[in-house]
């Protein structure tokens, strides 16, 4: 699962899980070409319908009692930044909805390659490692 499957999965089932992480996320697939592209193919052309498929859409409309923890990286030599991945998309819906506590973070630098992920795949570990102990100290 890429990183835009790991927020809406999170998002739509936030009782499931106990944080949320995601590397170089497509965050509102719904306004960037490989989600319209992706969507109509799937989903046919009901705009409406893409929505339940869109962290930031799903972020806007969330209603949650229970918010796990969302971690998100993304590099800032990534040639996908500005057209397809759009975290300042997803800063802004977070933002709008008062989800917290939220971590987007932009890596200065790194592109959308396996050196991203291995320089702060720790960090995600220990960020859902961080998560399961809440609740279960000693």
């Amino acid at each position: 699962m890429g990183g835009h499957g790991a927020l809406i999965v999170g998002l739509k089932n936030p009782q499931s899980y106990r944080s949320i992480s995601a590397f170089a996320p497509i965050c509102n697939p719904t306004n960037v070409p490989w989600g319209v592209k992706a969507f109509t193919g799937y989903l046919g052309e009901d705009k409406e319908a893409w929505k339940q498929y869109d962290a930031c859409e799903l972020m806007r409309g969330f209603a949650g009692d229970v918010k796990p923890p969302i971690l998100v990286d993304t590099g800032s030599a990534d040639k996908f930044l500005e057209v397809q991945l759009q975290p300042q998309a997803l800063e802004g819906a977070i933002k709008d909805s008062g989800y917290s506590p939220a971590t987007l973070r932009m890596q200065e630098g790194y592109d959308h390659s396996y050196f991203f992920i291995s320089t702060f795949i720790d960090d995600h570990i220990n960020f859902h490692a961080d998560a399961l102990l809440v609740g279960h100290e000693a």
